[in-house]
C-alpha cells in the first residue's frame, strides 16, 4: 500500500509549474498553495473541540512539532527525504497508509508530495517529528482515492492527519 500512496502524494507535482535550478538540475519549485478560509475555520474548530494546541502555518495547515530535529539541512523542494509516517482521515485512529519500523522507511522528494507536506515539513529538520492536520485543498481536494479493489480510502474533500518522523534530509 505504501507504494501507491507515495505515487498519490506525488500527483500534485504533475500539475505544478516548474523552474530550472541550475545548481542541482532540479526542476521542482516550492509550493505556494494555501487553504481556504472555510477550511482554516474548520481546522480551528477541530483543534478547539479536541483540546489540541497546534500552530497554524501561513498555508493553512495546522501542525504540532514533537521534535525540531538536529539535522543541518531544512527540507526544500528538491530535498531527498527518508521518513516513517502514519496517515489518517482526521478524527480516525485507523491509519490508511504508513511507513514504519516494521515495513521500512519511505523515501521521496519533497517537491513531489502534496502541498500540505511541501509547505509544512520545512519547519523541522532531519531527526524531527511533526503531526500535520491538512485541509482538502492542501491534500487531494475533491478527488476520491481508491485502493486496488475499488474501495474508497480517501473520500472527496477529506481532512487528513499525518504523523511524520523525518529521519533524514539530503
Amino acid at each position: 500500500m505504501k507504494k501507491w500512496f507515495l505515487v498519490l502524494l506525488g500527483v500534485p507535482v504533475v500539475m505544478a509549474s516548474c523552474v530550472k535550478d541550475s545548481i542541482q538540475g532540479c526542476t521542482l519549485t516550492e509550493s505556494t498553495q494555501t487553504a481556504t478560509t472555510a477550511e482554516i475555520d474548520s481546522l480551528n474548530r477541530y483543534m478547539l473541540a479536541n483540546s489540541l494546541v497546534a500552530t497554524q502555518h501561513p498555508s493553512g495547515v495546522f501542525y504540532i512539532v514533537g521534535r525540531t530535529g538536529t539535522g543541518t539541512v531544512t527540507p526544500a523542494a528538491c530535498s531527498n527525504l527518508t521518513a516513517y509516517y502514519n496517515a489518517y482521515l482526521m478524527g480516525s485512529n485507523t491509519s490508511f497508509d504508513s511507513a514504519t519500523v516494521n515495513t521500512g522507511a519511505a523515501q521521496f522528494v519533497l517537491g513531489q508530495l502534496i502541498h500540505g507536506w511541501r509547505r509544512t515539513l520545512p519547519v523541522i529538520r532531519g531527526g524531527g517529528f511533526i503531526t500535520m492536520f491538512v485541509p482538502p485543498s492542501m491534500a487531494y481536494g475533491a478527488a476520491i482515492t481508491r485502493d486496488g479493489n475499488g474501495n474508497v480510502i480517501i473520500p472527496a474533500n477529506a481532512y487528513l492527519k499525518f504523523d511524520i518522523d523525518l529521519l533524514s534530509v539530503q
